[in-house]
């Protein structure tokens, strides 16, 4: 309106209601920066819901709200406050009566104090001995009736909503009859629903006759089963909390105070709702501790919350195969924790669901895993992090029309020009120095004299990347960049070099192909042993698919082969120091992939003698090289291979 004036400031009730979204590709990657570190895919994925995108509001942080939550709980008064009430009140009722006792002269006064005098020990014992006696003391007498009263209240009242006016309860026989009918009627309505027939009509007849005692209006039976078994298992283990003693005179005084019929219907109703939710925790007990004592209907509460913190404990661990954010309960989640927690819950499933939608995340039987779309970008930081630091310069470039060095001559030479790595073509080259300077000797050579031999080099190359899987990588930080090392290779030749063909080879004990999904959720293999022959059969049967490309394998280990294959039976032989046959099973790997012509270069990690032998051996023997790069230069010296072998056979 016309005059209004206005105030604004800074937001202070919460979250920014304006604030947007998490990023979603900042999320993926996240989660792609724990991979590259040698982190585990699934475990990174459960990380990002576990802290939250930018580690705030996960399901971590609802989780210790929970616990704490659970913890002040159990901290809210002793167990036992029902007995102990009902003991007080006992007292309280004997006292009165003996003082009104010692006031009377008669036989009948001196009897009564006898029989007072002989009450056993036990409160349950004593309560039900005081059923028939006649009380001289009005006072006396009404106290006693609240130890009956006050019990059956809190026990109803607890498992029904609508009796919980203890003084409408406790004051009309009326309403204690409908309530035995109730049950009666409840009772048979979970017996037809056990025996699964249908029970749609009978529901509703049921909730037209006895709706007054379920106020949160259940929508069908299961509703009300739910709500019932909750309650019904609250109290169980509310006598499960207790000492022997304790859950002794407890249910003396329950029998007591509810009388035969509405503790057979009760007894009855325990037994369905067990039946039918076997899943509630019926034999759990909680050890509470406070100074002040809870009365049945707080303890069964309190054990009731405790309970329910329980559910949203389990269902905020996401530990059981396939669990979603989908299993939480929300409005459970705003009752115990508050309504910014079940926002935070919110955001996560919005968050997983953009991931999903957008194509960045799938869901498998062992839970979220990345895309092939989050693979390619997690490839290609992968590779930006391997170019940002190779040395810029010609060994980058891929050219095609570049000669080979080593491809098949096609009998074409060309002028020289500066980097050209390509063999002299001699006799061209000493022709056109006489050409321009005339015959004689010695032959005086120029730089514009200079002709290179021109070859038909390969326009692709067939690739194996054979990456060690064993526990030791690992354990000396070595995963992290491997994993880089194949991911950043992968995707290089997937956009630079599509007519390239990669096959990544794992080997432990065993080798096996991986995708770069694969790869990307692998895990060390625990099993001892380092089976590079079998990495390198693998190998040479990928070569063979393409006798037309340019053969190339690349092996990235830090241990001696200890493993090979038994030529019998295909079963792996492990052995530390390495076998004679495992070396020798080895070696006929390396002399068959010498016969494709394959280049075979070594990147050795860590400092091993035994390795040392064993590469600069094969590297002799097969005409490869032998790297040996810090862990963080990986990478740049894969690549970087890669890049020089397509170039032509060295």
């Amino acid at each position: 309106m016309a005059g209004n004036r206005f105030r604004y400031g800074q937001w202070r009730g919460g979250p920014d209601p304006l604030a947007p979204p998490y990023e979603v590709q900042a999320a993926v990657d996240q989660v792609g920066a724990e991979v590259l570190a040698g982190g585990s895919l699934r475990q990174a994925l459960r990380d990002l819901l576990r802290r939250g995108p930018q580690d705030r509001g996960g399901l971590d942080e609802l989780t210790a709200r929970a616990r704490r939550l659970r913890r002040e709980v159990l901290r809210r008064g002793g167990l036992d406050g029902a007995v102990t009430r009902a003991r007080a009140l006992l007292d309280q009722a004997l006292a009165a009566e003996r003082d009104e006792l010692a006031g009377r002269q008669d036989d009948a006064a001196r009897f009564a104090e006898t029989v007072l005098d002989n009450l056993p020990r036990s409160t349950a014992q004593a309560v039900r001995e005081l059923s028939g006696y006649q009380w001289a003391s009005d006072e006396a007498r009404q106290i006693f009736q609240r130890i009956l009263d006050g019990l059956r209240d809190d026990v109803l009242g607890q498992r029904f909503a609508g009796l919980r006016d203890s003084a409408r309860l406790a004051a009309d026989p009326a309403v204690q009859e409908r309530m035995a009918a109730m049950m009666r009627d409840l009772n048979d309505l979970l017996a037809r629903h056990a025996r699964a027939e249908d029970t749609t009509d009978a529901f509703a007849e049921f909730m037209r006759r006895h709706g007054e005692f379920f106020p949160e209006r259940p929508a069908d039976v299961d509703e009300l089963v739910d709500l019932l078994a909750r309650r019904a298992a609250a109290g169980q283990r509310l006598m499960n909390s207790l000492s022997e003693r304790q859950r002794e005179e407890l249910a003396g005084l329950m029998r007591q105070s509810l009388g035969d019929r509405l503790a057979g219907e009760l007894a009855a109703l325990e037994g369905n709702l067990r039946a039918l939710r076997p899943d509630l925790p019926w034999g759990r007990g909680e050890r509470m501790q406070g100074g002040r004592p809870l009365g049945y209907g707080e303890a069964t509460g309190a054990l009731d919350e405790v309970a329910e913190l329980d559910d949203l404990l389990d269902q905020l661990g996401q530990a059981h195969p396939g669990a979603t954010l989908d299993d939480i309960d929300v409005d459970a989640v705003a009752r115990t924790l508050g309504r910014d927690a079940a926002a935070d819950v919110r955001r996560l499933r919005e968050l997983e669901r953009e991931l999903r939608r957008q194509g960045w995340v799938t869901r498998d039987a062992e839970g979220l895993t990345l895309s092939p779309k989050a693979l390619r970008r997690l490839g290609g930081t992968a590779l930006r992090r391997v170019f940002a630091e190779l040395t810029a310069g010609p060994r980058g470039r891929h050219d095609l029309r570049s000669a080979g060095a080593a491809g098949e001559v096609g009998g074409a030479s060309r002028p020289w020009e500066y980097g050209d790595e390509q063999p002299l073509d001699v006799v061209r080259t000493l022709t056109r120095a006489i050409r321009r300077a005339g015959p004689g000797v010695p032959v005086q050579l120029a730089v514009e004299d200079f002709e290179v031999v021109e070859t038909e080099r390969r326009a692709s190359a067939a690739v194996a990347l054979c990456v060690d899987l064993s526990y030791s990588m690992i354990s000396q930080g070595r995963w992290g960049p491997m994993k880089q090392t194949a991911l950043a290779l992968a995707h290089l030749m997937a956009t630079r070099f599509p007519q390239d063909a990669l096959q990544i080879i794992g080997f432990g004990r065993r080798a096996a192909t991986l995708t770069q999904q694969e790869l990307a959720a692998v895990e060390p293999d625990l099993a001892q042993g380092t089976n590079l022959q079998h990495a390198l059969q693998l190998a040479g049967r990928h070569l063979r698919r393409y006798p037309d490309a340019e053969p190339v394998v690349l092996v990235v280990t830090d241990g001696e082969p200890t493993a090979h294959l038994d030529p019998d039976d295909g079963e792996a032989v492990f052995c530390w120091p390495s076998l004679p046959e495992t070396i020798e099973a080895t070696i006929r790997e390396v002399d068959r992939l010498g016969r494709y012509r394959a280049t075979l270069n070594l990147f050795m990690l860590g400092d091993d003698p035994g390795l040392r032998r064993f590469v600069d051996a094969v590297a002799r023997r097969s005409g490869g090289r032998v790297f040996t790069p810090d862990t963080d230069d990986l990478g740049e010296y894969v690549v970087s291979d890669y890049l020089r072998a397509r170039r032509g056979r060295r």
